[in-house]
């Protein structure tokens, strides 16, 4: 495990270094280190490491949450709220919708399976998308209104709502009945996960302002280690109160960060910022090289011409389900562009269910997988270059005071 541990690491640095050279996103050399050492290129990369890859994508995805969370502010949430709530389901449906008329024909899939195909390319990535709002924040590129905040709170709540609607349409397909309670738990598992981050939030901030007021007696390293145990412990309840109540894990721990970064003294807030973004150095590494050993590029082969032009018309319909969130809201033609192209990149959730209708043994599993591969490895670099390559031209720099 020691030796994929550096494998990873230096490899990837190493692409991502090489891409960062020919002015392409870091993450397409991660990407495609994952791809080259996983089980179906090389095979250089421990059976032990891959059996626990879903569990290390999510610590490295519960850093950058946190630091998103730590960096965004509750009043700028305030002012894109009805957007930020369009934007966490609308372009989700829109794609979902292009997969149920148009799949059957171009893939030769029924109409529910049309429907889980739409469902599993649904979800935008919340991998390539917050660390890059996260950086608008801190360059001040459309923070004047709020952009990268609307684009960090509807692509949080977006992930939600696409997996409630995979689970319903999975059972479709099995033969079973969608249940409307998988409906309902949407809005109630955004209330119940933001209920309980903000609980655990005031206790941190609680807990650390009396340890500023008594010369600072815990150290900022330890603080990272008490909230990133805090934000394990809001995941662990997901999952244990998913039998009762419905909870997003995910919510909860934006939820507590904001929170945490409100209460706090301004300084330790700072501290925490500096320390979870220097953990995110290591955590996007481990994250995108392992989303790329998910990957099987034997898949992409099988897709054929038909995948492509299907994934391609599901970001139109996407685009135009973004675009139809922006009315009554002050952004201009270019900002409202920037936001179509945030919501293109798809990776984490796709790595993550992509693979569950062919091990659930149905009949459209292999092509499900197939579309899962190819969108990744279109869309995530395609919307991370164009991220990059666009916010100065179509974001306004805020200045400061």
């Amino acid at each position: 495990m020691l030796t994929s541990l550096a494998l990873i690491l230096l490899v990837g640095l190493s692409l991502s270094a090489i891409c960062k050279k020919i002015k392409l996103p870091g993450i397409i050399g991660m990407l495609i280190t994952g791809i080259v050492l996983g089980p179906f290129v090389l095979d250089l990369l421990d059976p032990s490491i891959l059996s626990i890859s879903s569990e290390l994508r999510k610590m490295a995805l519960v850093i950058i949450l946190i630091k998103a969370g730590l960096s965004l502010n509750l009043e700028d949430l305030k002012k894109v709220g009805r957007p930020a709530v369009l934007l966490s389901f609308l372009p989700a449906l829109f794609e979902i919708l292009a997969f149920v008329l148009f799949a059957p024909p171009m893939l030769g899939v029924n109409r529910t399976e049309g429907a889980l195909i739409g469902a599993v390319l649904g979800a935008v990535s919340p991998a390539v998308v917050v660390p890059r709002m996260v950086d608008l924040i801190e360059k001040n590129y459309g923070t004047q209104k709020s952009i990268p905040q609307m684009i960090l709170a509807g692509a949080s709540l977006d992930d939600v709502f696409v997996i409630v609607l995979f689970t319903s349409f999975t059972a479709m397909a099995q033969g079973e009945k969608a249940s409307l309670l998988d409906f309902v738990n949407i809005p109630v598992s955004i209330v119940t996960g933001t209920l309980l981050g903000v609980a655990f939030g005031f206790l941190l901030a609680w807990f650390f302002e009396t340890s500023y007021a008594h010369k600072n007696l815990v150290r900022n390293s330890v603080k990272v280690i008490i909230v990133l145990a805090a934000a394990f412990l809001l995941l662990t309840a997901e999952e244990i109160l998913e039998k009762y109540v419905a909870v997003s894990g995910l919510l909860a721990i934006i939820s507590m960060a904001i929170v945490l970064a409100m209460r706090s003294v301004p300084e330790v807030t700072k501290r925490l910022k500096e320390k979870f973004g220097k953990l995110w150095l290591a955590a996007e590494v481990i994250l995108f090289v392992l989303v790329g050993s998910a990957v099987d590029i034997r898949y992409t082969l099988e897709a054929g011409l038909g995948a492509v032009l299907m994934i391609f018309l599901g970001l139109i319909f996407r685009s135009v389900g973004v675009w139809l969130c922006m009315p009554g809201t002050n952004l201009n033609r270019k900002e409202r562009l920037y936001c179509v192209i945030a919501y293109l990149p798809k990776a984490t959730v796709q790595a993550a269910i992509g693979s569950v209708p062919l091990s659930l043994g149905l009949p459209c599993g292999k092509m499900v997988l197939s579309v899962a591969v190819l969108s990744i490895l279109i869309t995530a670099p395609l919307g991370a270059i164009a991220m990059d390559a666009s916010y100065q031209r179509l974001l306004e720099k805020q200045k400061q005071p």
